[in-house]
């Protein structure tokens, strides 16, 4: 354990402060300032000797929480790297990205602010990639055996390295024109600078992983092509079909899915010039959505130099602290304020959009909205409640659908289950032999420590499925649900 008393002496949580609004404002980089390396070995002491570390449970990776506080808390930062890195291939992502359902499943959080489990990951690698501890991994023999990974967001290349690193030849496809997916082109880099993604990308093509970007599976490969190429396939081209609002106007210039938005904004960030690039400056914004992806939208708003940013929500404020029917160590529904929410802005929630309303231009110039009502279980609008919100530019920040199937359905005869996910067996294969999925892809709309952690274990089961064993990790089945979301 780390300080036996540090839960008694340091009763309050410690995180690296936020950049002034006005200056982080003028730029896209990360909003926190560094952290300091006496505050994050504090609060790594807090972690206290629980016996039953619920952490654990309420992590999919099943990182070893407990081992790399005390490890912090006792300075040895190369051998907290190792822990960590037993379990998580990419804690500079899921340090920056991930909620923490870890944190809400910290014992100390029973009556006490949680341990600030994040901000000792983020540390840890962060300190780790400084001193050149994060090095290759190369295999020490080569099976011979192929495997495509299809997509490159956090599900595709966890399965990759750990793949490379049994021996496998492993090539990663992405349609987009970089390496990354949803890392690289749905995160702004005030939230992840992208400088933490080649990082890691340098470490796995010397690992030996090769990859093949702008090349788009179904089209300039079909799906049976590629099969008949590889040994294995794993598919982990995530869930990216946005749910639309089907609702008088949605066709009006200037209501755009968010994620249109997001990799123009990412694009234009990595240098790339994107003509007719949908932009936030100088207008009045509406973003649709009350979840992160609706928040990274009004960040990059506001940093493009928004007249206004409203928010509208479709149901209730969430409460500020944890309700009866979710209780520790249950990951809770909070109301929470992001960096960008900070940053500015309006935010409305029970408001219900009746309609997009157009100039004479046929471009949005302000949505309807009334407030939302429960009826039966449903929300609807209610009557008499209606108003106007000025907007030049709304952004639909509603969700996402499943995966792309058409492709996959019509050239390999994948089935799809009746969420629109892909289905799978317990040991991530689909209805086609040797053909995997991994992420969104199977499992709906998540997080990115599912991602990893699905991503891993599919490797573990495409090793099996090739040598006949397999002594990499199976951190989680398909099936698997310990977290609701």
């Amino acid at each position: 354990m780390a300080d036996p008393k540090g839960f008694l002496k340091v009763t309050e949580r410690e995180l690296p402060k936020r950049r002034p609004v006005p200056i982080r404002l003028m730029d896209w980089k990360e909003v926190y300032e560094p952290a300091n390396p006496s505050e994050t070995r504090r609060q790594a002491g807090r972690c206290m000797d629980c016996g039953i570390p619920f952490c654990h449970q309420g992590c999919p990776l099943g990182n070893l929480i407990p081992e790399w506080n005390d490890l912090t808390w006792r300075g040895e930062g190369r051998q907290a790297i190792e822990r960590l890195h037993a379990t998580n291939n990419f804690p500079e992502f899921t340090g920056r990205l991930c909620p923490a359902p870890c944190e809400s499943s910290c014992v100390l959080g029973i009556n006490q602010p949680a341990v600030t489990i994040k901000q000792v990951e983020v540390s840890i690698i962060d300190q780790a990639f400084a001193n050149g501890w994060v090095t290759p991994h190369p295999p020490e023999r080569l099976t011979g055996k192929t495997v495509a990974v299809v997509g490159s967001g956090p599900a595709g290349l966890a399965a990759a390295q750990q793949l490379t690193r049994a021996g496998h030849t492993v090539a990663v496809y992405e349609r987009d024109d970089r390496i990354g997916g949803l890392l690289r082109y749905g995160i702004p880099d005030f939230k992840m600078e992208k400088k933490h993604l080649e990082s890691r990308l340098t470490q796995m093509m010397a690992e030996g992983t090769r990859f093949r970007a702008g090349i788009n599976i179904g089209v300039d490969i079909t799906w049976a092509d590629l099969r008949s190429r590889y040994d294995a396939v794993i598919v982990c081209t995530g869930a990216t079909v946005p749910r639309d609002l089907a609702i008088p106007g949605r066709d009006l210039d200037g209501v755009h899915f968010a994620m249109e938005y997001l990799v123009q904004g990412n694009k234009v960030g990595a240098g790339d010039v994107v003509t007719d690039q949908i932009t936030a400056e100088g207008k009045h914004v509406v973003v649709l959505g009350g979840g992160d992806t609706g928040a990274d939208c009004i960040g990059t708003a506001h940093r493009q130099q928004a007249l206004s940013v409203t928010n509208l929500a479709i149901g209730q404020q969430p409460p500020h602290e944890r309700t009866e029917n979710q209780p520790w160590p249950t990951f809770p529904n909070l109301f929470e304020v992001s960096s960008a929410h900070e940053e500015g802005g309006e935010r409305v929630y029970l408001a219900s959009t009746v309609e997009f309303l157009s100039n004479e231009s046929g471009e949005v110039r302000a949505i309807r909205v009334a407030e939302t009502e429960y009826l039966d279980g449903r929300r609807v609008p209610k009557a008499g409640t209606e108003r106007e919100i000025p907007a030049d530019l709304v952004l639909l920040a509603l969700g996402f659908t499943g995966p792309e199937s058409a492709d996959l359905s019509s050239q390999v005869g994948a089935v799809f289950d009746g969420r629109g996910a892909i289905e799978r067996d317990k040991d991530y294969e689909t209805s086609i032999p040797g053909i995997f999925v991994a992420g969104d892809a199977g499992r709906g709309q998540s997080l990115i420590v599912w991602a990893i952690a699905e991503g891993r274990a599919a490797a573990a089961s495409v090793d099996r499925y090739l040598e006949g064993d397999t002594e990499l990790p199976f951190p989680v089945s398909p099936t698997d649900r310990a977290i609701a979301i």
